[in-house]
């Protein structure tokens, strides 16, 4: 079968390739000449090969253009998160060197004040929609061919991570050689189960700036699949896009699992989604109880994967997780999983340590910064900081993110258990759970609570929130307090900003973690 979107265009350009959240239909053979046409511009532009070019787009179908644009030319894109303010857009337009930015009218005031920050040339900006002081993207595209561009080369996202303190990094791999249709594509997807052309559709549910879900888009692109847009995530909304298009797989993260499973059952069985092969989550732990709760009602399709954008990663089905409660899978094919202990040694099965991955397809790096390349290496293991433990089969068990493990009284308490618990109570709509202070113990158990609608927060919750946990887990585990929180920082792909809640308690103090 033909490899890569741009083989599959060309043998099909009539195939129904991508619906935008508008619910306009795009064909192949029109998504690939409108990625042509902004090939031809970009380079019109100045660009070249193992040049930089940044986005801040809204899901819609110039994310994908400028994506296929990228992957064909041999560009860098570095799709950047719509959510930040203009110092740290800013900043990643000044780090990462990008020669041109991509901006969209509904963050005007943010990319406008970023581009001027990053002292960006005029002629380099521009706008789909009205942004002050960029030009019309049509200036970039107007007047190009539609027709392949010469000198073709394999282009990659450069994604930018916050990691868990100071300026996001970009993730850099060198640029492989030989044409697109040389690369490999739909390699997470083939270890799903996922396989190239049929009637499979995929569901975008979540910011495309966001690492995961941009892959998933562009490999389902690549091997022949159809993709389907949302701008914004609702729950029934969700369902009913998923009944109206068909849709076989999609990706997710746990708290849109728990605002599903929070609908009326007769909104549950108002939409029909038997066409569902795929669902596979990760981003963030998932309950026990969330994960049962899916199941039963989707089916054995859902599926889970624990990754990085560095690279890496594991995968499990429904049937492995019911095997083996809490396991995030056995590492991919193309990737090695193991624990490590404080000493940099391989732990055996049973002990928790540190995760570290290793992708056996290539080593990254943080563009710019080699000394966080270096930090949290061991040879070319690398670990984002998540503790975990190995069974005997090899499937991995996390625990928590270290930056985020509980130290109290010398006691080692993981956040994501607690929380997992305070979610079985019908009053929390989302939880974080976190260390603060504690002259006595050095840190204590601290949980804050976003109520559902109709429950008043207050002491009398509180107490009965804490009654709950004593149910629920050991006693040195329990809140041993809890506040209240309208709603919960977390951004638009489900990660919990949890520093946002601890460090104010930290000022001025030293974590032992």
């Amino acid at each position: 079968m033909a490899n890569g979107f741009w083989a599959h265009a060309q043998e099909n350009p009539g195939k129904l390739a991508l619906v935008d959240p508008g619910g306009r239909e795009w064909t192949a053979g029109e998504l690939l000449a409108a990625s042509n046409r902004l090939v031809h511009g970009l380079r019109s532009a100045g660009m070249a090969a193992g040049d930089v070019f940044s986005v801040v787009l809204p899901n819609g179908a110039d994310y994908i253009v400028a994506y296929l644009a990228a992957a064909q030319a041999g560009f860098y894109i570095v799709p950047v998160n719509n959510h930040l303010v203009g110092p740290e857009l800013a900043f990643i337009l000044e780090d990462s060197g990008s020669k041109v930015v991509i901006g969209h009218e509904r963050f005007a005031d943010v990319v406008s004040a970023a581009a001027e920050e990053a002292k960006l040339p005029p002629e380099a900006r521009f706008a789909i929609g009205e942004v002050p002081g960029f030009r019309p993207i049509a200036e970039l595209t107007d007047g190009q061919p539609d027709s392949l561009p010469e000198d073709r080369g394999v282009g990659m996202p450069m994604n930018y991570t916050s990691g868990t303190t100071g300026r996001p990094r970009g993730v850099r791999r060198p640029l492989p050689a030989g044409s697109p249709e040389d690369a490999r594509y739909g390699g997470t997807l083939l270890i799903y189960g996922l396989r190239p052309g049929g009637d499979n559709v995929h569901l975008v549910g979540s910011p495309l700036y966001h690492t995961a879900v941009l892959q998933h888009a562009s490999q389902s692109l690549h091997i022949g699949h159809s993709v389907v847009l949302m701008d914004k995530w609702l729950p029934e909304e969700m369902l009913r896009v998923i009944e109206r298009h068909k849709v076989t797989h999609t990706h997710m993260v746990p708290t849109q699992f728990h605002r599903l499973l929070q609908l009326p059952d007769d909104v549950k069985a108002k939409y029909d989604v038997t066409s569902l092969r795929h669902v596979v989550h990760s981003a963030a732990p998932c309950p026990d109880h969330l994960k049962r709760g899916m199941i039963d009602w989707w089916g054995p399709v859902i599926e889970e994967y624990y990754a990085a954008s560095e690279g890496g990663g594991t995968f499990c089905t429904s049937q492995e997780w019911l095997e083996r409660p809490g396991t995030v899978g056995k590492a991919w094919p193309i990737s090695e999983v193991a624990v490590f202990g404080d000493d940099d040694e391989k732990l055996p099965p049973g002990e928790v340590g540190t995760v570290y991955m290793l992708m056996k397809t290539g080593a990254f790096k943080y563009h710019k910064d080699e000394e966080k390349t270096r930090k949290g290496r061991i040879g070319d293991w690398f670990t984002v900081g998540d503790v975990g433990v190995m069974d005997e089969d090899g499937y991995l068990f996390l625990r928590d993110r270290k930056i985020d493990m509980i130290i109290s009284g010398g006691q080692n308490i993981y956040p994501a258990e607690i929380e997992a618990a305070l979610l079985r109570h019908p009053a929390v709509g989302d939880v974080a759970v976190f260390g603060v202070p504690d002259d006595n113990w050095g840190e204590s158990v601290k949980a804050v609570v976003e109520p559902v609608e109709g429950r008043e927060a207050g002491d009398a919750l509180a107490d009965e929130l804490i009654a709950f946990c004593a149910e629920q887990v050991a006693s040195y585990k329990r809140p041993r307090s809890v506040d209240f929180v309208a709603a919960m920082p977390r951004d638009p792909n489900g990660k919990l900003q949890k520093r946002r809640l601890r460090d104010p308690y930290w000022e001025g103090r030293q974590r032992a973690v």
